[in-house]
């Protein structure tokens, strides 16, 4: 019978465990972190540094705003133009094209209005306490100095741009968020360095962001240690669930858990199917540019409307992210992509220094922009977390806790 349980593999593992979480990023460190804390014995595994990836390169950004769906009507009329600008916030990579068809086919329903709202209803609900959420992770991890509550700012740079952006803003409101809209004197007051912006802001004051994805990583990670989830740096090549568990092969060896949680972002596609899951899952790649600097030139993130990217205070330096590029993981960079951040940047701050860095990495999207996380139909065994596009590092410690309860034999809620 396909899919049925398979008999226990005759060889013996080299490694017990009762939970593998598959993936270190920000959701695997958060379930992983919060089901130690429960008593929980906890296997992560990943072949790169904890941490590393889209946790790191993030805009860091806490958006408890975040109820618009990427997939939204006004996009897929725009679609068209969108993915032949050159310095469109979204962008095709031609070569990804045909490959993509089936996602952006489901990404095109997702645009319609009735599935627009109704992703937007889900959003708001897992959004609503994702600031409290951050507060308890980050004090867990001891990185609560590394979590700003000051707001974010989307900037709107002409009298055009006020028109759709109130209707964004009704949008938001409809689903629950706190918004404030500011003239350009609000704007200048709350940020100084800010050139005038013709159009106002939007003004999200429950929002927050962390000053140091990175280092917040780093912290999530030792508090994982603390807790005593052991790691193992490899890549789990195959998943095999069986009637009493989960056999894993990674880096040479044999893994045996009761429970295991995929959550490896842009690489979780293969494993879910190996859980008897096909899942439409691509990725977005994004890239960000950092300026060094002593002083900050804002004290929060502001989003530029026009440009689709964040300028964002960091310890020591001003970093810029953003783009939403499709087009698979084999493609390299685009360094035209940068080019557009520096460029957006400038228009606010003509002064900036040369780049200091750049970084650019794989963000994991399904077309409804609403992560998976719940157990596989099949194989109860094995528990799906991933998928989370832009909000990742918003919903980590959300994911964590439904993850949590899943293994217990509850509903994801």
């Amino acid at each position: 019978m396909p899919n049925a349980p398979h008999a226990a593999p005759a060889l013996a593992p080299t490694r017990h465990a009762e939970i593998a979480v598959i993936g270190a990023g920000v959701i695997g460190l958060a379930a992983a972190l919060r089901l130690a804390q429960a008593g929980r014995e906890v296997v992560l595994i990943d072949p790169e540094k904890p941490g590393s990836g889209a946790s790191f390169g993030n805009a860091g950004t806490i958006a408890d705003y975040a109820v618009l769906p990427v997939a939204q009507p006004g996009l897929l009329r725009d679609l068209p133009r969108l993915l032949t600008d050159r310095d469109s916030p979204l962008a095709l990579r031609p070569r990804g094209l045909w490959r993509m068809l089936p996602w952006l086919a489901a990404f095109s329903w997702n645009c319609l209005p009735h599935r627009c709202r109704a992703n937007a209803a889900a959003l708001a609900e897992m959004l609503a306490d994702a600031g409290r959420r951050w507060q308890e992770l980050a004090q867990a991890a001891g990185g609560g100095d590394l979590l700003k509550d000051n707001g974010c700012l989307y900037l709107i740079e002409s009298e055009s741009l006020a028109r759709s952006g109130a209707a964004d803003a009704g949008f938001r409101r409809r689903y629950g968020v706190q918004l404030q809209e500011l003239a350009p004197p609000e704007v200048a007051a709350l940020e100084p360095a800010l050139p005038a912006v013709a159009g106002g802001a939007h003004y999200f004051p429950t929002a927050m962001h962390v000053t140091d994805p990175g280092a917040m990583m780093a912290l999530l990670a030792d508090a994982c240690t603390r807790q005593g989830v052991r790691f193992i740096a490899a890549r789990v090549d195959a998943l095999t669930p069986f009637a009493g568990g989960v056999e894993l092969q990674a880096g040479g060896e044999r893994l045996h858990a009761a429970r295991a949680v995929i959550a490896a972002g842009a690489a979780s596609a293969p494993l879910a199917r190996q859980a008897g899951e096909r899942v439409l899952l691509d990725t977005e790649r994004g890239y960000h540019l950092e300026f060094d600097m002593p002083a900050p030139l804002l004290s929060r993130p502001a989003a530029s409307a026009q440009g689709g990217f964040y300028m964002i205070p960091m310890h020591g330096r001003l970093r810029v992210a953003g783009a939403v590029e499709l087009g698979g993981t084999s493609l390299p960079p685009d360094k035209a992509r940068l080019a557009t951040l520096e460029r957006g940047a400038r228009r606010f701050f003509p002064d900036l220094p040369a780049p200091s860095r750049s970084w650019s990495g794989f963000r994991p999207s399904v077309p409804g922009m609403l992560p998976l996380i719940r157990r596989a139909h099949t194989h109860p065994q094995v528990v799906l977390a991933f998928g989370h596009g832009h909000l990742g590092l918003t919903l980590a410690p959300l994911t964590a806790e439904r993850v949590a309860v899943l293994l217990d034999g509850g509903e994801s809620g």
